[in-house]
């Protein structure tokens, strides 16, 4: 499969703009893909955010990911589902979703990506690559070299998330790596449209 150059993350929490403008506007720049993510939501919320994001995504043939909750994902109708070290395993995952849908791994050193390779994962992350506000209790920075040597060795889409901006995204590009997941930059920023196109220029495309 073929991530998408720019993956942007919908976190309406941290969001300047709503859900309905935020998918019009990715979808009128010719982004692809794009994920729910909402960590403080309970289940009723999540789930209706995620029927809400479906319906709109639908409208202009963009793919869903829903973040952490394999169950919020098939229920919803989501292409799928991106899931973390502590939620469920990629295979359980994936039995839940059903095979022909989308899964994500998320991986924060070259142990965790080598296994993840081994998975039924469709592609898979890495981070954070710089210092990020997004999580309450991140991660350890992923240190450049072994960013390098994680792209050396692992042939499976990797997309780089944490603390990405416009300003230091071209280097992640740089060192191989086929997409770049972005939330704070992105949905926080006034003029959405200014800023993908800043994104787009730095992944060269």
């Amino acid at each position: 499969m073929q991530l998408p150059r720019l993956y942007p993350i919908i976190d309406l929490e941290i969001s300047l703009h709503p859900l309905e403008y935020l998918i019009g506007e990715f979808a009128a720049a010719g982004l692809p893909w794009v994920q729910l993510r909402d960590k403080k939501a309970n289940s009723r919320q999540l789930f209706a955010n995620a029927q809400r994001g479906v319906e709109l995504a639908r409208r202009h043939g963009v793919t869903v990911i829903v973040n952490d909750r394999a169950d919020i994902a098939w229920l919803s109708g989501a292409d799928g589902v991106h899931v973390g070290q502590e939620d469920l395993p990629v295979e359980h995952a994936r039995r839940i979703v059903g095979p022909e849908k989308i899964v994500g791994y998320s991986t924060h050193n070259l142990a965790q990506a080598l296994e993840a390779e081994q998975s039924s994962a469709d592609y898979i992350a890495i981070g954070p690559v710089f210092a990020t506000t997004s999580k309450a209790n991140p991660d350890p920075i992923v240190a450049w070299e072994e960013l390098r040597e994680i792209r050396k060795r692992v042939k499976t889409p990797m997309v780089a998330i944490g603390g990405i901006t416009s300003q230091n995204a071209a280097q992640l590009f740089d060192i191989g790596l086929d997409s770049v997941a972005v939330i704070r930059d992105l949905v926080s920023d006034p003029d959405i449209r200014s800023k993908i196109r800043q994104f787009l220029t730095a992944a060269g495309a």
